[in-house]
Protein backbone atom coordinates (compact mmCIF):
# COMPACT_ATOMS: atom_id res chain seq x y z
CA UNK A 1 0.00 0.00 0.00
CA UNK A 2 1.17 3.73 -0.90
CA UNK A 3 0.79 5.46 2.49
CA UNK A 4 1.52 9.26 1.71
CA UNK A 5 3.63 11.60 4.20
CA UNK A 6 2.70 15.48 4.17
CA UNK A 7 5.79 15.64 1.71
CA UNK A 8 4.23 13.41 -0.41
CA UNK A 9 0.87 14.53 -1.01
CA UNK A 10 2.36 18.24 -1.78
CA UNK A 11 4.63 16.59 -4.34
CA UNK A 12 1.79 14.65 -5.73
CA UNK A 13 -0.98 17.52 -6.25
CA UNK A 14 2.29 19.61 -7.16
CA UNK A 15 2.76 17.98 -10.42
CA UNK A 16 -0.94 18.59 -11.06
CA UNK A 17 -1.14 21.86 -10.21
CA UNK A 18 1.95 22.89 -12.31
CA UNK A 19 0.41 21.26 -15.54
CA UNK A 20 -2.38 23.27 -14.94
CA UNK A 21 -0.83 26.31 -14.15
CA UNK A 22 1.52 26.23 -17.52
CA UNK A 23 -2.06 25.22 -19.38
CA UNK A 24 -0.46 22.19 -20.71
CA UNK A 25 -2.09 18.70 -20.74
CA UNK A 26 0.15 15.65 -21.18
CA UNK A 27 -0.99 13.41 -23.89
CA UNK A 28 -0.17 10.69 -25.65
CA UNK A 29 0.26 11.27 -29.61
CA UNK A 30 -1.90 8.87 -30.55
CA UNK A 31 -4.30 6.73 -28.45
CA UNK A 32 -7.64 4.60 -29.11
CA UNK A 33 -9.95 2.96 -26.29
CA UNK A 34 -12.16 0.41 -27.05
CA UNK A 35 -14.35 -2.48 -25.40
CA UNK A 36 -12.62 -5.84 -25.28
CA UNK A 37 -13.24 -9.27 -26.63
CA UNK A 38 -13.89 -11.69 -23.76
CA UNK A 39 -10.74 -12.48 -21.68
CA UNK A 40 -9.09 -15.55 -22.23
CA UNK A 41 -8.74 -18.01 -18.36
CA UNK A 42 -5.05 -17.54 -19.53
CA UNK A 43 -4.95 -14.21 -19.16
CA UNK A 44 -7.90 -13.52 -17.20
CA UNK A 45 -7.18 -10.04 -15.95
CA UNK A 46 -5.44 -8.65 -18.74
CA UNK A 47 -1.89 -8.11 -20.08
CA UNK A 48 -0.33 -4.49 -19.41
CA UNK A 49 2.66 -3.88 -21.36
CA UNK A 50 5.11 -0.30 -22.54
CA UNK A 51 5.65 2.82 -20.93
CA UNK A 52 8.90 4.58 -19.10
CA UNK A 53 10.74 1.95 -17.26
CA UNK A 54 9.68 -1.11 -19.53
CA UNK A 55 11.12 -2.65 -22.38
CA UNK A 56 9.25 -0.45 -25.18
CA UNK A 57 9.06 2.86 -23.44
CA UNK A 58 7.61 4.22 -26.45
CA UNK A 59 4.60 2.17 -26.89
CA UNK A 60 1.50 1.23 -24.43
CA UNK A 61 -0.75 -1.75 -25.03
CA UNK A 62 -3.13 -2.97 -22.52
CA UNK A 63 -5.14 -5.75 -23.61
CA UNK A 64 -8.21 -7.02 -21.84
CA UNK A 65 -8.05 -4.74 -19.00
CA UNK A 66 -10.30 -3.18 -16.36
CA UNK A 67 -11.07 0.41 -15.82
CA UNK A 68 -9.60 -0.67 -11.97
CA UNK A 69 -6.08 -1.88 -13.24
CA UNK A 70 -5.57 0.78 -15.61
CA UNK A 71 -6.41 3.39 -13.20
CA UNK A 72 -4.02 2.08 -10.55
CA UNK A 73 -1.75 2.29 -13.36
CA UNK A 74 -2.33 5.92 -14.08
CA UNK A 75 -2.18 6.77 -10.51
CA UNK A 76 0.57 4.67 -9.09
CA UNK A 77 -1.46 2.95 -6.41
CA UNK A 78 -2.79 -0.27 -5.63
CA UNK A 79 -6.29 -1.58 -7.00
CA UNK A 80 -7.71 -1.83 -3.73
CA UNK A 81 -6.82 1.87 -3.76
CA UNK A 82 -9.47 2.74 -6.04
CA UNK A 83 -13.04 2.94 -5.63
CA UNK A 84 -15.92 3.23 -7.70
CA UNK A 85 -18.94 1.90 -9.80
CA UNK A 86 -18.89 -2.30 -9.61
CA UNK A 87 -18.21 -2.88 -13.63
CA UNK A 88 -14.77 -1.13 -13.11
CA UNK A 89 -13.95 -4.97 -12.36
CA UNK A 90 -15.85 -7.02 -15.22
CA UNK A 91 -15.98 -4.50 -18.04
CA UNK A 92 -12.79 -4.89 -19.96
CA UNK A 93 -11.10 -2.77 -22.45
CA UNK A 94 -7.69 -2.66 -24.97
CA UNK A 95 -5.46 0.61 -24.73
CA UNK A 96 -3.19 1.38 -26.98
CA UNK A 97 -1.19 4.88 -27.32
CA UNK A 98 2.32 5.83 -28.87
CA UNK A 99 3.88 7.49 -25.79
CA UNK A 100 6.22 10.71 -26.93
CA UNK A 101 10.08 10.58 -26.78
CA UNK A 102 11.68 11.34 -23.24
CA UNK A 103 8.40 10.72 -21.34
CA UNK A 104 9.21 9.96 -17.63
CA UNK A 105 7.24 8.21 -15.22
CA UNK A 106 5.08 10.97 -14.11
CA UNK A 107 4.20 12.42 -17.22
CA UNK A 108 2.92 8.92 -18.48
CA UNK A 109 1.07 8.78 -15.33
CA UNK A 110 -0.55 12.18 -15.97
CA UNK A 111 -1.33 11.02 -19.83
CA UNK A 112 -2.81 7.88 -18.82
CA UNK A 113 -5.06 9.89 -16.31
CA UNK A 114 -5.86 12.27 -18.41
CA UNK A 115 -6.66 9.89 -21.54
CA UNK A 116 -9.24 7.61 -18.85
CA UNK A 117 -11.16 10.90 -17.83
CA UNK A 118 -11.75 11.98 -21.56
CA UNK A 119 -12.65 8.64 -22.74
CA UNK A 120 -14.68 7.81 -19.79
CA UNK A 121 -16.57 11.32 -19.41
CA UNK A 122 -14.78 10.48 -15.62
CA UNK A 123 -14.34 12.68 -13.08
CA UNK A 124 -12.40 11.53 -9.53
CA UNK A 125 -11.24 12.65 -6.32
CA UNK A 126 -8.58 11.68 -3.99
CA UNK A 127 -9.62 10.63 -0.32
CA UNK A 128 -8.03 9.09 2.32
CA UNK A 129 -9.56 6.40 4.41
CA UNK A 130 -8.33 3.90 7.37
CA UNK A 131 -8.58 0.29 5.58
CA UNK A 132 -8.32 -3.25 6.48
CA UNK A 133 -5.04 -4.28 6.09
CA UNK A 134 -2.14 -6.88 7.46
CA UNK A 135 0.35 -6.73 9.73
CA UNK A 136 3.65 -9.07 8.88
CA UNK A 137 5.44 -10.20 11.80
CA UNK A 138 8.17 -12.82 12.67
CA UNK A 139 6.73 -16.15 14.36
CA UNK A 140 7.84 -17.63 18.16
CA UNK A 141 10.24 -19.82 16.09
CA UNK A 142 12.18 -17.37 14.60
CA UNK A 143 12.09 -16.50 10.56
CA UNK A 144 13.22 -19.44 8.05
CA UNK A 145 15.08 -17.08 5.89
CA UNK A 146 18.03 -18.32 3.84
CA UNK A 147 20.39 -15.08 3.28
CA UNK A 148 21.19 -14.24 -0.22
CA UNK A 149 24.64 -14.98 -1.78
CA UNK A 150 23.24 -13.82 -5.31
CA UNK A 151 23.93 -10.04 -6.19
CA UNK A 152 23.12 -8.00 -9.35
CA UNK A 153 20.19 -5.82 -10.47
CA UNK A 154 16.73 -6.70 -10.37
CA UNK A 155 15.05 -7.45 -13.95
CA UNK A 156 12.97 -4.34 -15.27
CA UNK A 157 9.26 -4.53 -14.54
CA UNK A 158 7.16 -6.73 -16.69
CA UNK A 159 3.33 -7.87 -17.37
CA UNK A 160 0.44 -6.09 -15.93
CA UNK A 161 0.99 -3.29 -13.66
CA UNK A 162 4.05 -3.02 -15.04
CA UNK A 163 6.51 0.69 -15.70
CA UNK A 164 9.08 -0.38 -12.89
CA UNK A 165 7.87 0.81 -9.13
CA UNK A 166 5.42 3.20 -10.86
CA UNK A 167 3.08 0.67 -11.33
CA UNK A 168 -0.24 -0.46 -10.22
CA UNK A 169 2.33 -3.69 -9.13
CA UNK A 170 0.08 -6.73 -10.07
CA UNK A 171 1.87 -9.87 -10.77
CA UNK A 172 3.00 -10.21 -14.49
CA UNK A 173 1.65 -13.03 -16.80
CA UNK A 174 3.87 -15.61 -16.90
CA UNK A 175 5.17 -15.54 -13.55
CA UNK A 176 6.88 -11.82 -13.14
CA UNK A 177 6.38 -9.20 -10.74
CA UNK A 178 9.45 -7.39 -11.69
CA UNK A 179 11.22 -10.43 -12.69
CA UNK A 180 9.86 -11.12 -15.85
CA UNK A 181 10.24 -15.08 -15.24
CA UNK A 182 11.47 -17.02 -12.93
CA UNK A 183 14.30 -15.18 -11.37
CA UNK A 184 15.60 -18.11 -10.08
CA UNK A 185 17.09 -18.86 -13.08
CA UNK A 186 17.36 -22.72 -14.68
CA UNK A 187 16.68 -22.83 -18.37
CA UNK A 188 16.15 -18.64 -17.71
CA UNK A 189 20.08 -18.38 -17.46
CA UNK A 190 21.57 -17.17 -13.89
CA UNK A 191 20.05 -16.30 -10.98
CA UNK A 192 18.92 -12.67 -10.57
CA UNK A 193 17.70 -10.70 -7.84
CA UNK A 194 13.77 -10.54 -8.61
CA UNK A 195 10.48 -11.74 -6.93
CA UNK A 196 8.06 -14.57 -9.26
CA UNK A 197 4.83 -15.90 -9.17
CA UNK A 198 2.87 -18.89 -10.81
CA UNK A 199 -0.49 -20.33 -10.23
CA UNK A 200 -2.04 -22.91 -11.45
CA UNK A 201 -4.90 -24.86 -10.02
CA UNK A 202 -5.01 -25.53 -6.62
CA UNK A 203 -1.63 -24.52 -6.34
CA UNK A 204 0.39 -21.55 -5.78
CA UNK A 205 3.98 -20.29 -5.50
CA UNK A 206 5.56 -16.84 -4.78
CA UNK A 207 9.63 -17.23 -5.84
CA UNK A 208 12.34 -14.47 -4.01
CA UNK A 209 15.94 -14.28 -4.99
CA UNK A 210 17.77 -11.52 -3.24
CA UNK A 211 15.07 -9.60 -2.04
CA UNK A 212 14.04 -7.98 1.29
CA UNK A 213 11.16 -8.86 3.52
CA UNK A 214 9.12 -5.43 2.45
CA UNK A 215 9.25 -6.97 -1.35
CA UNK A 216 7.76 -10.06 0.02
CA UNK A 217 4.89 -8.00 1.77
CA UNK A 218 3.92 -6.33 -1.40
CA UNK A 219 3.53 -9.60 -2.94
CA UNK A 220 1.09 -10.44 -0.53
CA UNK A 221 -0.98 -7.60 -0.85
CA UNK A 222 -1.56 -8.48 -4.15
CA UNK A 223 -3.14 -11.66 -3.60
CA UNK A 224 -4.82 -10.36 -0.17
CA UNK A 225 -6.36 -7.10 -1.81
CA UNK A 226 -5.10 -5.12 1.05
CA UNK A 227 -1.85 -3.81 2.18
CA UNK A 228 0.56 -6.13 4.04
CA UNK A 229 2.78 -3.78 6.30
CA UNK A 230 6.27 -5.26 7.06
CA UNK A 231 6.74 -5.19 10.59
CA UNK A 232 9.36 -8.12 10.85
CA UNK A 233 12.14 -5.74 11.33
CA UNK A 234 14.11 -7.94 9.22
CA UNK A 235 17.31 -6.18 7.13
CA UNK A 236 18.89 -7.75 4.16
CA UNK A 237 18.12 -9.76 1.32
CA UNK A 238 17.19 -13.49 1.22
CA UNK A 239 15.93 -15.98 -1.41
CA UNK A 240 12.79 -17.95 -0.27
CA UNK A 241 9.75 -20.37 -1.73
CA UNK A 242 6.16 -19.57 -0.70
CA UNK A 243 4.02 -22.56 -1.64
CA UNK A 244 0.35 -22.37 -1.10
CA UNK A 245 -3.36 -23.09 -2.07
CA UNK A 246 -4.09 -19.35 -4.03
CA UNK A 247 -7.94 -19.77 -2.71
CA UNK A 248 -7.20 -20.29 0.49
CA UNK A 249 -6.63 -16.41 0.24
CA UNK A 250 -9.83 -15.35 2.95
CA UNK A 251 -7.41 -16.17 6.07
CA UNK A 252 -7.55 -14.10 9.08
CA UNK A 253 -9.61 -10.95 9.05
CA UNK A 254 -11.45 -12.79 6.10
CA UNK A 255 -9.65 -11.28 3.55
CA UNK A 256 -11.25 -12.29 -0.09
CA UNK A 257 -8.57 -13.52 -2.71
CA UNK A 258 -7.41 -10.69 -4.70
CA UNK A 259 -6.74 -12.94 -7.46
CA UNK A 260 -3.76 -11.20 -8.90
CA UNK A 261 -2.10 -14.15 -10.00
CA UNK A 262 -0.72 -14.85 -13.41
CA UNK A 263 -1.19 -18.25 -15.07
CA UNK A 264 2.81 -18.22 -15.07
CA UNK A 265 4.01 -21.54 -17.53
CA UNK A 266 3.59 -25.10 -16.93
CA UNK A 267 6.06 -25.32 -14.08
CA UNK A 268 3.54 -24.75 -11.60
CA UNK A 269 5.59 -27.39 -9.90
CA UNK A 270 2.64 -29.35 -8.41
CA UNK A 271 3.58 -32.19 -5.11
CA UNK A 272 6.50 -30.26 -4.48
CA UNK A 273 5.13 -28.14 -1.70
CA UNK A 274 6.05 -29.65 1.91
CA UNK A 275 2.40 -30.75 2.10
CA UNK A 276 2.99 -33.35 -0.71
CA UNK A 277 0.21 -34.81 -3.05
CA UNK A 278 -1.98 -32.42 -4.49
CA UNK A 279 -2.96 -30.27 -1.75
CA UNK A 280 -1.17 -27.21 -0.80
CA UNK A 281 -1.53 -25.63 2.57
CA UNK A 282 -3.55 -22.37 3.02
CA UNK A 283 -2.07 -19.17 2.73
CA UNK A 284 -1.35 -18.49 6.28
CA UNK A 285 -0.42 -21.56 7.31
CA UNK A 286 2.33 -21.46 4.96
CA UNK A 287 3.57 -18.69 5.69
CA UNK A 288 4.32 -19.60 9.39
CA UNK A 289 5.21 -23.21 7.95
CA UNK A 290 7.63 -22.08 5.55
CA UNK A 291 8.94 -18.67 6.05
CA UNK A 292 8.38 -18.76 9.76
CA UNK A 293 6.58 -15.61 10.04
CA UNK A 294 2.75 -14.69 10.53
CA UNK A 295 -0.02 -12.30 9.29
CA UNK A 296 -2.56 -10.76 11.51
CA UNK A 297 -5.16 -8.11 10.70
CA UNK A 298 -5.56 -4.57 11.44
CA UNK A 299 -6.37 -1.27 10.06
CA UNK A 300 -4.41 1.35 8.28
CA UNK A 301 -4.92 4.74 6.43
CA UNK A 302 -4.21 4.71 2.77
CA UNK A 303 -5.01 7.33 0.07
CA UNK A 304 -7.95 6.38 -2.02
CA UNK A 305 -8.69 7.64 -5.77
CA UNK A 306 -12.52 7.72 -5.74
CA UNK A 307 -14.11 7.27 -9.21
CA UNK A 308 -17.16 9.83 -8.69
CA UNK A 309 -18.76 9.24 -12.48
CA UNK A 310 -17.54 7.28 -15.38
CA UNK A 311 -19.42 6.21 -19.09
CA UNK A 312 -19.20 2.18 -19.17
CA UNK A 313 -18.55 2.69 -22.99
CA UNK A 314 -15.74 5.10 -23.68
CA UNK A 315 -15.89 7.76 -26.09
CA UNK A 316 -14.60 7.34 -29.65
CA UNK A 317 -11.04 7.45 -30.91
Amino acid sequence: MRFLTAGTAVLAWGVLSASAQTGSKPEFEVATVKPAAAASEFHSRGLMAGGPGSADPGRLKYDGVTLRAALATAYGVKPYQISGPAWMDTERFDISAKVPVGTNKEQFGLMLQNLLAERFQMAVHRDKKELPAYSLFVGKGGPKLKPSTVSGTEAPAGGEGGHGAFGGGSFGRGGGFGGGGDSHGGAAGPARPGISSIAFGGFAKITGTAMPVGRLATALSEQLDRAVVDETGIHGNFDFVLQYEPDSSRGAGGAAPGGAFGRGGGAAGGGDHQHGGDSAPPLFTAIQEQLGLKLEAKKAMAELIVVDRAEKTPTGN
